[in-house]
């Protein structure tokens, strides 16, 4: 791969539109993005989804990651007729093991049916904080056990099952009072409290193979002073690689929220988080904002601020699971209506009882 080529893998954009736009095709042409990530505004059907999923792999030359925010619950992504469950609240209050696993194999299925291969899921935040403005229902409990519990059965299930698990927001979001999509959230808690509570969940996820986790925009003055999870060297590469040992996928959450755009400039944060030990910089909506922080790491690497040394143990990372879990990125449209929102899968979310 070329620098520019390798640059590009670290980057999953957004974009508008039911089928491929211009600036979606430009950045997987000409910037090498290694994956879009998919939101309502993408999403009719199962059928125009799988055209949609097929033409953007069609496009590309290595497989994309094709993710989505499917949590189930009040974050889901897909419509009717895909399987509506009532979210990670309500796993937990069903108190199974079984159905948190059937989720997460439903869930895969229909994904890798349409042709995403990348689910942000399942939220690992322990719900501590009864006024938590964006996690709350969110979360499966606020006992860091049964969000342990629920969320491994969630993950196995998706990853049992050809879908990548992504869990969210290391090191943790449930204590928190505000919302990071509109102001960056503080944490004082030390580490011997976040190490029996928050990060609990995030442990037991990284000793049993979960492909990617997501760092959140919060300020966690016990680890850092200074840097938000997402910035942080201290808490990405000495706490989550180091000290835990985690060795699959870092995403970031997007760096468009409030919490990273009111305080660093797009560029600026890309390469903050490359730097702290990120594999992959998520970056939603603006074209403009997705140029800027390809630009601005070719530049960083260019001028040495970031070593090539830096980039390539991401490019392995992302290559290893792209290995995985990539292997049939065209999927067949004309199998949808035999997998997609199917009697026995409707059964199975009705067990859920929001």
């Amino acid at each position: 791969m070329t620098l520019e080529e390798k640059i590009g893998q670290l980057l999953i954009c957004g974009f508008d539109g039911l089928k491929p736009s211009d600036e979606i095709k430009g950045l997987i042409k000409d910037y090498h993005i290694g994956g879009v990530i998919l939101f309502s505004r993408n999403i009719k059907d199962p059928v125009q989804t799988a055209k949609l999923c097929n033409s953007l792999q069609k496009i590309s030359k290595t497989p994309l990651f094709i993710c989505v925010d499917q949590e189930g619950g009040k974050v889901s992504r897909l419509p009717k007729p895909f399987t509506q469950f009532a979210g990670n609240a309500a796993i937990g209050k069903s108190n199974s093991v079984k159905l948190a696993y059937a989720f997460g194999e439903i869930t895969a299925k229909e994904l890798k049916a349409v042709g995403i291969n990348t689910n942000f899921a399942p939220v690992l935040d322990v719900n501590t904080n009864p006024d938590n403005p964006v996690i709350n229902e969110r979360a499966f409990s606020d006992n860091p056990n049964s969000v342990s519990r629920f969320g491994l059965a969630v993950i196995a299930g998706l990853q049992d099952n050809g879908a990548i698990a992504c869990c969210k927001h290391f090191p943790g979001h449930g204590d928190t009072s505000l919302d990071s999509h509109y102001q960056l959230p503080v944490v004082e808690h030390k580490i011997e409290r976040l190490n029996e509570i928050e990060l609990l969940p995030f442990k037991h996820a990284a000793e049993n193979d979960v492909a990617a986790i997501m760092t959140a925009h919060v300020l966690y003055k016990g680890l850092d002073e200074k840097y938000p999870a997402t910035l942080s060297k201290k808490i990405i590469h000495d706490l989550l690689r180091k000290e835990i040992g985690f060795n699959g996928l870092v995403i970031t959450d997007d760096l468009e929220m409030k919490a990273i755009s009111d305080n660093y400039a797009v560029g600026e944060a890309a390469i903050g988080a490359l730097s702290a030990g990120a594999d992959i910089i998520l970056v939603c909506k603006e074209h403009r904002k997705q140029k800027e922080a390809f630009e601005a790491i070719l530049k960083a690497v260019k001028d040495k601020i970031i070593s090539e040394k830096r980039i390539d143990e991401s490019i392995e990372r992302i290559t290893a699971v792209k290995k995985r879990y990539l292997k049939d990125t065209i999927t067949d449209e004309k199998k949808i209506k035999d997998i997609v929102g199917i009697k026995e899968y409707r059964n199975i979310a009705s067990e859920i009882i929001s």
